[in-house]
């Protein structure tokens, strides 16, 4: 007789049946990995240049700013293109930043200017990338896969977060030049192995350009109040809890660590959202979605306070990888409502508004901690993040009562 737990293995592997899903996962782990490896090393390198905060959030948003300029071009692009083509091609131009970096290391910096430039193609690069892997995911699975797929897409990102800023701080150590060049070999695989993806179903925007179709992905978003509610819920809660532009400070001044010590505090919330991604391929959630992200939001910002506080090496890589865990789950069950609520057609465009939307949260946040770290100090800015995150938690709850009511993750469309 057959248990109740003998599915549990083939359920959760599977995304992986599909093999245009595989090589896929390992051009997400491969571009994710080397992008890891640059953030290190040039958050080490400017703030070594400069021991400026305020330049370190200045890394973010120069990423950021492409994103936000090309918001209504990028969703367009991936919604009347090959995702996959958009997808291969942004990679091959991170490549390329990777090793003007390298080169521009070589000869020896004196200003940060040239690498704030080379940051912003950088940018424009994430910037078409993002939109197209997000939307080519639901092309390469069945709908009923989907979860599956996004747990372990969200374990491809995870664990080269864990590897990534390790890797990066020990090459770092040896050179920033050793650092680059691997990141943009790295760079380089994940754009070959996303054109070798057959090419897959997609139903592409055939009308002709116009301001209704560039508005598009805007216009549903705010129709549709669940995918609204779920967007801006990571937009705010990240952006004022976001501490990660200062994490040199603390492993320079407040723990006194070096530069493997930086990978490891920016590996260690990876290690806690890789557990609960595993976790999830197999056990995925299946009631009371809307509440648990609401309440794992919460305690994200809990964890950041903690961290913040924190003068102790174990005590603060604790508090990041409990800190990466419950992200986790709000990642997990916003990404699966977003895309399975969205139609194909116009999935490009608003995934275009998302990554804006993630950006802001993730690099504007870095912004907001190392301009109120200049202002207030490294402590006082994190420990406000962290308060704010639970404030907004509490604020979308009541606000979206349709996406905290939400039991089960699945699609209308």
């Amino acid at each position: 007789m057959t248990s109740q737990a003998d599915p549990v293995p083939y359920q959760r592997y599977a995304a992986f049946r599909h093999s245009a899903f595989l090589r896929f996962w390992a051009a997400r782990f491969l571009a994710t990995f080397a992008t890891q490896i640059i953030s290190v090393a040039v958050g080490w390198q400017i703030y070594d240049l400069t021991r400026d905060p305020f330049d370190l959030g200045l890394v973010g948003v120069i990423q950021f700013a492409p994103s936000l300029l090309l918001v209504l071009v990028t969703g367009v692009v991936a919604d009347r293109f090959g995702r996959r083509l958009i997808m291969g091609l942004s990679a091959f131009l991170e490549a390329i930043c990777a090793l003007a970096l390298l080169l521009l290391s070589w000869h020896g910096l004196v200003s940060p200017a040239p690498v704030f430039m080379v940051l912003a193609v950088f940018g424009v690069a994430r910037a078409f990338f993002g939109p197209a892997s997000a939307s080519l995911v639901a092309n390469l699975v069945p709908q009923e896969d989907f979860a599956n797929a996004v747990a372990w897409n969200s374990s491809a990102w995870q664990t080269a977060t864990i590897v990534g800023p390790v890797a990066g701080g020990l090459l770092y150590g040896l050179s920033a030049e050793a650092a680059y060049g691997i990141a943009a070999v790295f760079m380089l695989a994940s754009g070959f192995l996303v054109l070798s993806i057959p090419k897959p179903a997609q139903r592409t925007e055939t009308d002709r350009p116009s301001l209704e179709t560039l508005f598009a992905g805007f216009r549903y978003i705010w129709s549709e109040k669940v995918v609204l509610g779920a967007i801006s819920l990571d937009l705010f809660a990240v952006l004022l809890s976001g501490a990660a532009a200062l994490l040199p400070v603390y492993a320079r001044d407040i723990l006194d660590l070096g530069p493997w010590g930086l990978g490891l505090l920016r590996a260690a919330p990876g290690i806690g959202a890789l557990s609960v991604a595993v976790w999830l391929a197999g056990h995925p959630i299946r009631d009371h979605a809307g509440l648990l992200m609401f309440i794992f939001v919460a305690l994200f910002g809990v964890f950041t306070v903690v961290f913040g506080l924190s003068t102790i090496t174990w005590l603060s890589i604790v508090a990041l990888a409990i800190l990466g865990a419950t992200d986790m789950i709000s990642v997990y069950v916003r990404e699966t409502l977003i895309q399975l609520w969205t139609p194909d057609h116009v999935r490009g465009r608003v995934n275009a508004v998302n990554m804006v939307f993630v950006g802001a949260s993730n690099e504007l946040g870095e912004f907001r901690a190392g301009t109120m770290a200049a202002l207030i100090g490294t402590v006082p800015a994190v420990v406000f993040g962290g308060v704010g995150a639970v404030a907004v938690a509490g604020i979308w709850a009541f606000l979206f009562p349709e996406l905290r009511k939400i039991r089960h993750l699945g699609g209308r469309h």
